[in-house]
């Protein structure tokens, strides 16, 4: 059989090789480096044998520097890696629990972005006690450096063997896996399996009725995992939580064990290490102790109320993208927070998007005549739905509300681009188990810009798009971040359009991803079904990645709504769209902003920039002299006029996460200066008033991250 390997070359192994295989064909290096593969996309066992004809990568574990932290060769190797190291994990923990507690019923274990979980049903609860108990039991294992094997039963066969094993969740595992289509069922024995293809009758308990003999652990799985235990090289059981069966509360009650692995016990450290310092930042904590916003369970959950100080910060984002849409020729324009069911029915919102959207308002009168006409909910459900009757809806989304400010006026193709943008809230129904602090609420605002524009002017309005991210990400110190350009699946039949405008689009896609200078990767079918997209993904100070930015084509809305624009031909045509969100969510991204710089945000943005403190009450003329000369410039400063001493009034200076605190004394009102400390840079002594303002100025309009040169001391 032929593999082909990412350099393009072919590889001639025979039928029935493993990636393994390939791997020693390459060399013995690489042989031994490898954990797994990826073939034809899909996460192999290494030792598996492979399909026939195929692409295939090998997936390695990572080399470790001098300090012991994995050297990634890039973020997917990253991902796959991870993915088989903590799958195979969960299998070590539940194998360790198993033997702890033999009346255990496994459900299923999956791999997590941070780690892994495994559900089960015990007579007796796990508590954070039995943690290290647990632990020693896996390093057991670990240490017994057994192999991962995997062997396939025929349905039937399956289904026998799992029948007698009496564990209803297996069998359940094994319907699901059948009606996706599964035509065998798969197992993972830590050890050397027993020959279970055997004929006639067959009994799958050991022949003499002893105990299970434990170097020979199996789960039913579809897999991958690592070739063998000794490969998990650091671990933790995290923590416990209760779960349900399939997730529904009348069913069964699990307990979810959830834990992590990485390969170096210094990699482990750092992300403990990292996730404490989450709980430091932890933006409700932080938040709400600044006094930036609260939310309020009378005024409804997951509604963000801003306060004044957090309503500086929205302000003064919302003023630093403006200056640079208008730069770059934008339009401000505003549209109601609600619409008529006819407009989203067009757009596709209503009723695809239902489940996630607040209920449609229907006219009093209407519902009125319903209610006479003995209808019940789900007619007026179904009415709504085949349009029926119409009604208005919280807008999920600005989008249809802009296509509807294009198409008010006629338009050439002298007129285009048109690039129209909106700080546009938009309302969206979150399960209340899913709603968390400012990052998943019900009501948002959106930096929300829509550009309409000819296929020739597509390319260069995209790069247009991607330079404001750019700015954004740089003035604020996030520029470790990574790209992703979704693209289709030719396979697919989900995306419309026609597929010359997509090669284009996808061009305009990567020639952007390409100019930005920074890691990006192609995903085949994770573009949306009306066109390409680009997703920015931000690694923050502590390590942790967010989805941030997004730049979106979109070939489907002007065809349903029937855009137009007169081209130089004189004949009509329509125009691509294109979505375009720097910030996202104005919520969740002061919610991220908070975490990042952990509430001591830069002069620019923070709600109180500078604190004047006197010495004593003695010296407060000279100190409000200075919080007038400062407002002068347009500072946010305040007179600290308390009755507590100097060092408590630092003390609550740098609680509140100022940037500037400026003491006056007897000397500073002689000699006209004051004696600066920096939140983070701690004292920076006495300077004129007029060079620390001159300073600070530049500091504020630049945008700083920092004071700025030359030295105020």
């Amino acid at each position: 059989m032929q593999i082909q390997l990412p350099d393009g070359s072919i590889k001639e192994l025979p039928e029935g090789s493993s990636a393994y295989d390939v791997a020693a064909s390459i060399g013995e290096g690489l042989a031994k480096a490898a954990i797994g593969a990826k073939v034809d996309g899909e996460l192999y066992d290494l030792h598996r044998p492979l399909p026939g004809d195929c692409s295939l990568a090998i997936v390695t574990a990572p080399r470790l520097n001098k300090k012991g932290i994995p050297n990634y060769r890039d973020e997917q190797s990253k991902a796959d890696a991870l993915y088989l190291l903590r799958h195979s994990a969960a299998h070590v923990m539940a194998e360790a629990i198993e033997r702890l507690y033999p009346d255990t019923q496994l459900a299923y274990g999956p791999p997590l972005d941070n780690g892994f979980y495994y559900d089960m049903k015990l007579d007796n609860p796990i508590s954070s006690d039995d943690f290290e108990k647990i632990e020693a039991e896996m390093r057991k294992i670990v240490e017994e450096d057994r192999p991962f094997t995997r062997y396939e039963l025929d349905i039937k066969t399956g289904f026998k063997k799992l029948e007698e094993e009496e564990n209803k969740y297996k069998l359940d595992n094994a319907n699901r896996a059948v009606q996706n289509k599964a035509t065998s069922l798969s197992w993972y024995v830590t050890g050397e399996p027993k020959d279970y293809q055997l004929k006639g009758e067959v009994s799958w308990r050991d022949p003499d009725g002893i105990e299970r003999d434990w170097k020979q652990w199996e789960d039913l799985c579809q897999g991958p995992h690592v070739p063998r235990t000794g490969s998990i090289a650091a671990f933790k059981v995290m923590s416990v939580a209760s779960s349900n069966w399939h997730g529904d509360v009348n069913s069964d009650r699990f307990q979810r064990v959830y834990g992590t692995a990485f390969f170096s016990q210094e990699e482990l450290d750092q992300h403990l290490n990292n996730l404490e310092e989450a709980k430091r930042r932890d933006h409700r904590v932080v938040g709400q102790k600044l006094g930036l916003y609260t939310i309020d369970n009378e005024a409804g959950q997951g509604l963000v109320l801003w306060k004044p100080k957090g309503a500086v910060i929205r302000d003064e984002l919302t003023k630093f993208i403006i200056k640079h849409l208008e730069r770059q020729g934008y339009s401000q324009v505003f549209t109601p927070h609600i619409g008529k069911l006819d407009l989203y029915r067009t757009s596709g919102h209503f009723p695809y998007y239902q489940d996630s959207q607040f209920p449609p308002l229907v006219d009093n009168d209407m519902m009125k005549s319903l209610v006479e006409d003995g209808s019940s909910v789900a007619d007026l459900s179904g009415k709504m739905k085949e349009g029926d009757i119409d009604g208005y809806m919280l807008k999920p989304m600005n989008c249809p509300h802009h296509v509807r400010i294009y198409a008010s006026d006629k338009h050439s193709y002298r007129d285009l681009p048109i690039r129209i943008f909106e700080f546009g809230t938009v309302y969206r129904w979150e399960q209340s188990g899913e709603l968390g602090g400012m990052t998943r609420v019900r009501g948002f605002t959106q930096d929300d810009a829509h550009l309409f524009v000819t296929p020739d002017q597509l390319a260069d309005e995209v790069m247009g798009c991607i330079e404001l991210v750019k700015i954004i990400f740089s003035t604020l110190g996030m520029e470790d971040f990574r790209v992703r350009v979704g693209l289709r699946d030719p396979d697919s039949s989900k995306f419309v359009g026609d597929e010359k405008d997509w090669d284009a689009a996808e061009d305009a896609c990567r020639a952007a991803a390409k100019a930005l200078g920074v890691p990006f990767v192609e995903e085949a079918g994770e573009a949306a079904f009306y066109g390409p997209k680009i997703d920015f993904v931000v690694k923050d100070v502590i390590g942790r990645e967010w989805q941030l930015g997004t730049v979106q084509i979109d070939y489907q809305l002007p065809q349903r709504f029937n855009l137009e624009y007169v081209g130089a031909d004189n004949k009509t045509h329509q125009p691509i769209m294109i979505h375009r969100a720097p910030f996202g969510s104005l919520e969740r991204f002061v919610g991220l902003l908070i975490e990042h710089f952990n509430g001591a945000f830069p002069l620019w943005l923070s709600p109180e920039q500078c604190r004047i403190l006197p010495v004593s009450e003695k010296f407060l003329g000279y100190a409000e002299q200075v919080e007038a000369r400062l407002k002068q410039e347009r500072f946010r400063v305040s007179v600290d006029r308390g009755n507590d001493r100097l060092g408590g009034k630092i003390k609550s200076a740098e609680e509140d996460k100022l940037p500037y605190m400026l003491v006056v004394g007897g000397k500073d009102a002689e000699a006209g200066t004051v004696s600066v400390r920096h939140c983070d840079q701690g004292d920076l002594g006495a300077v004129g008033l007029e060079d620390f303002i001159e300073n600070i100025l530049r500091e504020r309009d630049t945008q700083g991250l920092g004071p700025m040169g030359p030295p105020m001391a």
